[in-house]
């Protein structure tokens, strides 16, 4: 039975960008093989092992099928593990990014100064 390092295969099943992401991923913590935290990026992981990790906020749990020998397309990536991952939770609706405002309040619009400038020559 094959055995791969877990920071190579991370990187084979492109789960992350390159073999140092998936190192600092792995010893950060947030890997679990078999239930079990490591932050060995040298742990070895084979066909059978269950990985659960956290990647970009999202819960991934992967049972690994393959090895793998490349990092190659992801079509091929995909085939190196099995998806046990529950699906992401809705997201609540979030607040609009300005608070909304009448037209014509706050900052005086073109046509607003305008008038205004119209007062002002009056005046002299």
């Amino acid at each position: 039975m094959d055995k791969q390092r877990l920071d190579k295969w991370l990187f084979f099943s492109r789960a992350v960008k390159s073999r140092t992401l998936a190192q600092k991923l792995v010893e950060s913590g947030v890997v679990r093989v078999n239930s079990e935290r490591t932050d060995r990026s040298d742990h070895k992981v084979g066909a059978g092992d269950v990985l659960t990790m956290t990647v970009h906020s999202r819960l991934l749990v992967w049972r690994i099928l393959d090895p793998g020998t490349r990092r190659g397309p992801a079509t091929e990536a995909a085939t190196l593990y099995a998806d046990l991952s529950p699906p992401p939770l809705p997201r609540a609706e979030a607040a609009p990014a300005h608070a909304a405002r009448d037209p014509g309040s706050g900052r005086p619009t073109k046509k607003q100064r305008r008038d205004l400038d119209r007062l002002r020559e009056g005046e002299d």
